[in-house]
């Protein structure tokens, strides 16, 4: 897992530090990234992602990686979403699985809206509330790790333009 990781997240966002985007830059996509792949209404992540990253001049492929590697927990909070909604709109609990859920999917998108509807609104209530304050909370802490990554990439430049430029002709 580590493994897989490093070669599939980590890699590609250290090498856009070196391929010139700002620290602060990286650390919102990666905070937008994270959130907007975690709303709780499944299909708007990846078209809410893309428009903010045009929107806002962000590194699309950056927070579109970030939140496509998202969709396992997507589907783990639905629930506590919703759940977190009904207890903010002090609603009544609605029975409500994943596995029920799916099963209304199979049965086509639009009666599963249908069927799904007061969940949904509730897990879109619990999700506003949450998502900015998420993605700041992120963002800051993201922010100082962005950036001392790349004072590590610099510094290794530097060093291996030294030993190169240090050969003798």
């Amino acid at each position: 897992m580590n493994a897989w990781l490093r070669r599939y997240l980590i890699a590609p966002l250290l090498a856009l530090l070196t391929s010139g985007i700002a620290p602060r830059r990286l650390a919102l996509c990666v905070a937008l990234g994270i959130v907007i792949g975690n709303i709780p209404i499944l299909g708007v992540s990846t078209l809410l992602s893309a428009a903010l990253a045009l929107l806002l001049r962000l590194n699309l492929p950056a927070i579109q990686l970030v939140q496509g590697l998202m969709a396992p927990t997507q589907l783990l909070l639905i629930i506590p979403q919703v759940r977190l909604g009904e207890w903010l709109l002090r609603s009544p609990p609605e029975p409500l699985s994943i596995e029920a859920s799916l099963r209304l999917l199979e049965q086509g998108v639009g009666h599963a809206i249908v069927v799904l509807w007061n969940a949904i609104i509730h897990a879109g209530v619990a999700f506003l509330l949450v998502g900015p304050l998420a993605t700041l909370l992120l963002y800051v802490a993201l922010v100082p790790v962005f950036e001392r990554a790349a004072r590590r990439r610099t510094a290794a430049a530097i060093k291996s333009e030294n030993k190169i430029d240090s050969r003798p002709i």
